[in-house]
């Protein structure tokens, strides 16, 4: 009984060798809380600073509104993803691991198709005057890579892009209220996620 009990207890570490090796597993659950945070006051300061909230899919806001929300929405990201890359490292030194490595990269590599091209889509839709796309498209393709980012991490984020992407569709039929689906997806469910991420796998 006890070298049956040795060999599965064998077992499971090569296992959980084999997947530090081939996933990543440094993501923090507070990035997600933190990206959601930042989200709402993105959210908060176009809406009540810019008066943007599309009421169709056609919405052309003037130029210069267009611009102050492209801008907003860039410095949340950039805000979301320095958080992100800050806890991750501060996760990956706890854990005796190396934030860049293969899994890190193979991750990196095929969230960017989604987001990028997720995002030059977005802009191609903006400069051709169907702004009230920018909230739907957003949702969509960051809600894909998710799903692409749960095959090279954590799997729970799987289920957390089909809510991003089930977001964005109804973000394309109830366009008024565009503004608060896209703040309960990367607001709201970024905080919840983050948290429940936190509790199962840092506590």
């Amino acid at each position: 009984m006890t070298s049956d009990k040795n060999h599965i207890q064998d077992l499971a570490e090569i296992r959980a060798i084999m997947q530090r090796s081939t996933k990543f597993f440094s993501l923090s659950g507070l990035a997600g809380v933190s990206a959601g945070v930042f989200a709402l006051i993105g959210a908060a300061v176009v809406y009540y600073q810019f008066g943007f909230s599309p009421d169709a899919l056609q919405y052309q806001p003037d130029p210069t509104l267009g611009r102050k929300v492209i801008l907003t929405a860039f410095g949340v990201l950039i805000f979301a993803l320095g958080f992100a890359a800050f806890l991750s490292q501060r996760k990956a030194n706890k854990s005796n691991e190396a934030l860049w490595s293969s899994p890190t990269r193979r991750l990196l590599a095929h969230v960017a198709i989604p987001l990028f091209s997720g995002g030059l889509f977005a802009l191609i839709m903006h400069f051709y005057g169907y702004s009230g796309f920018l909230i739907p498209i957003t949702l969509i393709f960051y809600g894909q890579a998710l799903v692409t980012a749960g095959q090279f991490t954590y799997n729970d984020l799987k289920l957390l892009g089909v809510i991003f992407i089930l977001l964005g569709l109804l973000s394309v039929v109830f366009v008024q209220y565009s503004l608060i689906l896209w703040s309960l997806g990367f607001g709201l469910a970024h905080i919840v996620y983050g948290i429940y991420m936190h509790i199962k796998y840092e506590r």
